[in-house]
């Protein structure tokens, strides 16, 4: 069953609440603020509001301002605002679009249009949510793609580099599995790979898969021995590992990794991510299924 949206309503008129939650509470979850500032602590709070429906008219502060205030978070900003408004002229109309508004609905309202405004626009975040997964993560294994661990790695990067190492990581052999067994069991052998990593990585730690069989990590420790030991375990985890085919054969698999701690000499992600590429060669040229830290 699909979890219902979460709309808040900010409003300081009992009447219009009443209104609101006669016509929405049974197909939304609904949430009310009757001012600004309880509104914004309840979107700082709460772990997904879909929606909000703001007044203009409040004592202390306006929805203009209450609006400007979520546009201008972060973790806020992507949530569609819809003024809820007795003011028709057009320079009030602007300026809610202008602070960051995406619709407005009038008082007194009409319920279908209300209804279907609410919906429209649910619907449409809906989508770019969606378009932005598939923007940001790779398509098989839904881990994050070349692009958004590149993204999200330089910006942790240029924060601070200390503490940090980069770890590329590639599955050895791939091309015989892929010929042996076909792609079907090689896309199996990609999945089972990265969720295994994903699920034994450090804590805050950044990964993707930013090849066929390339993966890359960067990961914070004070102790780069904790990362070298992290590292090892998911070599082992990933030795350990078996598919069966279709035809009842069974498919073992490893990987060879390599770490670069950055130093202070270290000029910017690329240069780490280098360091650590170097290392996974060295890895595979003596041997594979091992782990090399520069």
């Amino acid at each position: 069953m699909k979890k219902k949206n979460t709309i808040l309503i900010v409003d300081d008129t009992e009447i219009n609440i009443d209104i609101l939650l006669e016509l929405l509470g049974e197909k939304y979850d609904v949430m009310v603020a009757l001012n600004g500032e309880d509104a914004l602590i309840i979107l700082e709070e709460e772990e997904k509001i879909d929606l909000v429906l703001l007044d203009i008219m409040m004592p202390v502060m306006d929805g203009y301002s209450v609006c400007s205030i979520i546009k201008s978070k972060e973790n806020l900003q992507d949530i569609p605002v819809i003024f809820i408004t007795a003011k028709t002229d057009e320079d009030s109309i602007e300026k809610a679009y202008d602070v960051g508004g995406i619709d407005y609905i009038t008082k007194p309202f009409k319920t279908r249009e209300l209804l279907a405004r609410i919906k429209t626009h649910l619907k449409l975040k809906e989508m770019i949510e969606h378009l932005e997964y598939i923007a940001s993560h790779d398509e098989m294994t839904g881990f994050y793609n070349r692009r958004k661990f590149f993204s999200l790695a330089i910006e942790r990067f240029n924060k601070s580099k200390e503490n940090l190492c980069a770890v590329m990581m590639d599955i050895d052999n791939f091309k015989a599995i892929n010929d042996n067994y076909g792609h079907a069991v090689g896309d199996e052998v990609i999945k089972l790979i990265t969720k295994t990593i994903s699920e034994n990585l450090l804590d805050d730690a950044i990964f993707g898969r930013i090849g066929g069989e390339e993966f890359a990590a960067l990961c914070y420790s004070k102790n780069p021995d904790n990362i070298l030991e992290n590292i090892e375990k998911i070599r082992k985890k990933i030795e350990n590992l078996e598919i069966t085919t279709n035809d009842g054969e069974s498919v073992k698999f490893t990987i060879s990794e390599g770490i670069a701690k950055s130093m202070e000499t270290t000029a910017n992600l690329d240069a780490l991510l280098k360091e650590a590429d170097i290392a996974l060669y060295e890895a595979k040229g003596s041997g594979r299924n091992k782990v090399i830290f520069r």
